[in-house]
């Protein structure tokens, strides 16, 4: 919802289609590539020819299934590839689309504390969004933008990975812990929930105060 404020104050006509469902990249990720593809085939009638200039996601892996494994890493049928390039060209991550496609280097946000940046994997080295949250976070009022060490490093998450390695997850989720820690950060933030859920568990384990918040919650907020 907060996505939708902002990208309302922006002055976007935003619509909702509620046939919608996922886009497929969990069953992908752990190898059901058929129902995959029952997803993405219905993600690709439920978008294409709905009228709108854009499709806008509040997650960096979810645009990434849709704007680079659709087609390429999962196979689709003849009569899907154009529909899938239609789609590929007007999808876009929620920050990406704010800065790159906007021009917005500002959304009129306020926001008190001490801000760090987790880059999550698919967001930063499929779509290259690194500098575009950041862009946006340091023209929030209130907010002071501070950089962990390693921000680049996976959070170990990774959808079922987590549970099918679990210790090799764990271990990484701690040491991404110990940089958010580090940082001095009341806040963690980032472009996909899924990382920050994974992060927020292990804060709490550990007994921390540091919040684990969806750069949209920041950005459609006017406080702390």
């Amino acid at each position: 919802m907060n996505m939708v404020r902002v990208l309302e104050r922006t002055g976007a006509d935003v619509r909702y289609d509620a046939k919608q469902t996922c886009c497929g990249q969990p069953a992908f990720n752990t190898g059901y590539h058929d129902e995959s593809r029952d997803m993405a085939l219905h993600f690709l009638d439920i978008f294409d020819g709905d009228g709108s200039d854009y499709i806008v996601a509040p997650s960096g892996s979810c645009v990434t299934m849709v704007k680079v494994f659709y087609g390429s890493l999962l196979e689709l049928p003849e009569e899907y590839r154009e529909k899938a390039e239609r789609v590929r060209s007007r999808v876009h991550e929620f920050t990406s689309f704010l800065v790159d496609v906007l021009g917005k280097n500002s959304v009129g946000a306020e926001f008190h504390g001490r801000v760090t940046v987790h880059d999550s994997c698919h967001a930063l080295r499929e779509l290259r969004i690194r500098e575009q949250p950041r862009l946006l976070l340091r023209n929030v009022k209130g907010l002071e933008l501070v950089e962990m060490d390693a921000a680049d490093v996976c959070c170990g998450f990774g959808g079922t990975f987590a549970v099918k390695h679990a210790s090799v997850s764990t271990a990484m989720t701690e040491e991404k812990v110990e940089s958010i820690l580090r940082s001095g950060a009341d806040v963690v933030t980032g472009v996909d929930s899924s990382c920050l859920m994974n992060i927020s568990g292990m804060l709490k384990r550990r007994g921390s105060a540091v919040r684990c918040m969806h750069i949209a919650d920041i950005l459609g907020g006017s406080g702390s």
